[in-house]
């Protein structure tokens, strides 16, 4: 017997190569005169196009974007959309422009028009995160929500290979802990799992052809669908984990989710059966062959040399319980509870960097 409440924020998708181009027609829907565009060095190319297409519509530009939105940071910005009268603002990049954004967004209510450029899923989610004094707070707040989201392939193009993957690999946790939320449904799992075989085929592709569109298209796809998993479902102990190291440690956003998420897997791995054999399908379907859902992550992982060692992110032993006490305390809706000595074992296999084992789960 089956029960489930499936909750979906909704966003306008304009999906496809070239779709930048109809940013102006986007906009000219949305009735916005006064537009802040919000972007980071990564993306300038992509951030000048579209304020050529736009011409006089921007008012203003915010480019001080900065990793896990400091507090700080985004009073700036604030201040700056009220001293334009800014009407949308236009974000483009990954998740810290995006980010940024919603920051914004979550102050004075003005829409979000989004245009990613990396495969972080944050422009599908109402899901808001600032940093504070060396603490990440995250929330929900439909406010955030992008109301039209513009995904061009193409965009992702310059997206150096270390970056893809990393990302790619950031929208991936996004799909595997959707599979065992609590508030999971069955359109939410059919999407999860579309997620992750489109991520576990596009990325060797991109990975062999940087400049591989068809690859880079479906990528896209992934992360669009991992976006909307992300949104629709409560995220468990891998993101509250990543949250920490990077709102605490300051370690980079989507290596650190690549580097945790086969051990966070393995975590949950025996309270977790179903949502496990659906990753393994999912895998399996891309041409990924393992006995174990963790391993088969860590074996993607590895295949296209995406971070699976948080020490190779500067993480270290003696950082271990600060980060333990951390997660613990927050107590994320999980399906195996969060207690010290398991997160503590999880971290030290994430540490390590080595195949997933039956001792973390």
């Amino acid at each position: 017997m089956m029960n489930f409440i499936h909750d979906v924020p909704a966003a306008r998708i304009i999906f496809g190569p070239n779709s930048i181009l109809r940013v102006a027609d986007e906009v000219e829907r949305l009735n916005a005169t006064s537009i802040m565009l919000v972007s980071g060095g990564p993306e300038a190319i992509y951030a000048d196009q579209v304020s050529q297409l736009l011409g006089v519509l921007v008012t203003s530009r915010f480019t001080d974007v900065v990793m896990h939105v400091p507090v700080e940071v985004a009073e700036l910005a604030i201040e700056q959309a009220k001293l334009h009268s800014t009407e949308l603002l236009l974000a483009v990049g990954g998740g810290s422009s995006i980010g940024m954004a919603k920051a914004v967004a979550k102050e004075l209510h003005i829409p979000i028009l989004a245009i990613p450029t990396t495969y972080a899923g944050s422009e599908m989610t109402p899901i808001w995160g600032l940093t504070e004094k060396n603490r990440k707070t995250t929330g929900r707040d439909r406010a955030v929500l992008p109301v039209s989201v513009i995904y061009d392939p193409n965009t992702t193009l310059s997206l150096p290979v270390d970056i893809s993957m990393a990302s790619g690999m950031n929208a991936l946790a996004h799909l595997i802990e959707a599979m065992y939320a609590p508030d999971v449904s069955p359109i939410s799992t059919l999407q999860a799992k579309a997620g992750i075989t489109a991520l576990a085929r596009a990325l060797p592709a991109i990975k062999a052809d940087p400049q591989n569109i068809d690859a880079r298209s479906e990528a896209m796809y992934g992360s669009w669908l991992a976006g909307w998993a992300l949104g629709t479902n409560a995220m468990g102990v891998h993101h509250k984990i990543c949250h920490t190291l990077g709102g605490t440690f300051n370690l980079p956003h989507a290596q650190t989710h690549s580097a945790v998420i086969s051990y966070s897997t393995s975590y949950n791995e025996l309270h977790a059966p179903a949502a496990m054999e659906n990753i393994l399908d999912a895998l399996r379907a891309a041409g990924i062959e393992a006995d174990s859902a963790g391993a088969g992550v860590w074996q993607l992982a590895t295949l296209i040399e995406a971070p699976t060692s948080l020490a190779d992110l500067g993480f270290t032993e003696n950082q271990i319980p600060e980060c333990v006490e951390i997660v613990v305390s927050a107590n994320p809706t999980n399906p195996r509870p969060v207690e010290a000595n398991g997160v503590r074992a999880l971290l030290q296999a994430a540490l390590k960097g080595k195949t997933p084992t039956s001792s973390v789960a």
